[in-house]
């Protein structure tokens, strides 16, 4: 049975999640899908829990473990979908998330590729007031390397013609869409989106609703930080091997703003030195992130100098503030976003 969309969920020891992320996809609103979940070596108890779910729509495939670019690359080969939403094993969904998505892609055959915001959630998918939030309209790839509107991995839904239109075969014989190679992870969304970008020239646009429920773990550690750092080193170096001219022309600028999205992950994990040496590095790779957005980089150089000097205890309660006013003010925002889209609509 050919179904509309196609649900590619990369499995990777997510024992703890993974059966409240199957259960997100089937209690969607649009029932017309495929879910293909994709074991990449699991060593833990994932796969026995996925094959507690005797749906016809699921399909379960395997793969020794080579990271989550070769686990979705492997889904999207066996896809039926003219559409291509990807969730991981440790997130969820809202109820309208695909409805929402497929009739964004229906209604706009310029958009390629159809993302959203999403709401941050604790390792026990408690609520944490924040929302990911980002521009909805008129992205440009340096957007995509500077901004990153597609804030991970369980926010797109792509039309499946636009991932054949960048299909390459690796060393290895195989069709490959995102890239497989290891150095690239957790950088290797945000190079496919590149890819996109230059090679179709279709839109990205959100919808200014929070459909994604983004798992932010307390296992969190520096060394993830410098992880994503050399990933993102490794993305540009690649760049520059096929799209030479733009890859001069964005590194600066995409180097200062990965520096400062760190700084801020290093704040929330209380590293003083690390957050400061990087909003550092930031600001004196590309000095015009200051003047391009003022407010963010000059908030998260206070706040790397606030936890450099205040106790901890004072810290929490700034920081708790922080998060309330923040989170008001994204609500607001994305609401806002939501009414001029429905006037526009009207």
């Amino acid at each position: 049975m050919i179904h509309k969309i196609t649900v590619v969920v990369p499995v990777y020891n997510a024992e703890a999640y993974i059966g409240k992320t199957i259960q997100s996809v089937l209690a969607q609103s649009y029932s017309d899908f495929e879910v293909i979940l994709v074991n990449d070596g699991s060593q833990d108890c994932s796969i026995e829990i996925c094959q507690q779910f005797h749906d016809p729509r699921i399909k379960i495939l395997h793969q020794e473990n080579q990271g989550p670019a070769a686990a979705r690359n492997l889904g999207i080969r066996h896809a039926q979908g003219e559409y291509v939403a990807f969730l991981d094993g440790d997130d969820l969904w809202t109820e309208d998330k695909l409805a929402k998505h497929i009739e964004h892609l229906d209604r706009n055959p310029e958009v390629g590729v159809s993302f959203c915001p999403s709401r941050f959630i604790d390792d026990q998918g408690k609520e944490m007031g924040l929302l990911q939030l980002t521009k909805m309209s008129g992205i440009t790839p340096i957007d995509l390397l500077c901004r990153t509107p597609i804030g991970n991995g369980s926010v797109p839904v792509i039309r499946k013609s636009i991932l054949e239109a960048i299909e390459f075969v690796n060393d290895a014989g195989e069709v490959c869409y995102f890239n497989p190679d290891r150095r690239l992870h957790p950088s290797e969304d945000v190079e496919c989106w590149i890819r996109i970008a230059l090679k179709t020239k279709c839109q990205f646009e959100g919808i200014p609703e929070a459909l994604t429920l983004y798992r932010i773990s307390s296992q969190s550690h520096s060394a993830q930080l410098m992880k994503k750092l050399h990933s993102w080193e490794a993305m540009l170096q690649d760049l520059e091997d096929w799209a030479p001219l733009e890859a001069q022309e964005w590194n600066a600028p995409a180097m200062s703003y990965q520096y400062r999205h760190l700084a801020r992950r290093a704040v929330s994990l209380r590293d003083r030195r690390m957050s400061i040496d990087l909003i550092h590095q930031a600001i004196s790779t590309y000095p015009a992130i200051l003047v391009e957005e003022p407010h963010r980089t000059l908030q998260t150089l206070f706040a790397a100098y606030l936890l450099k000097v205040l106790p901890k205890s004072w810290y929490r309660g700034f920081e708790a503030i922080a998060v309330q006013i923040t989170g008001a003010m994204q609500r607001y925002r994305m609401n806002s976003q939501l009414q001029m889209r429905s006037t526009e609509s009207t």
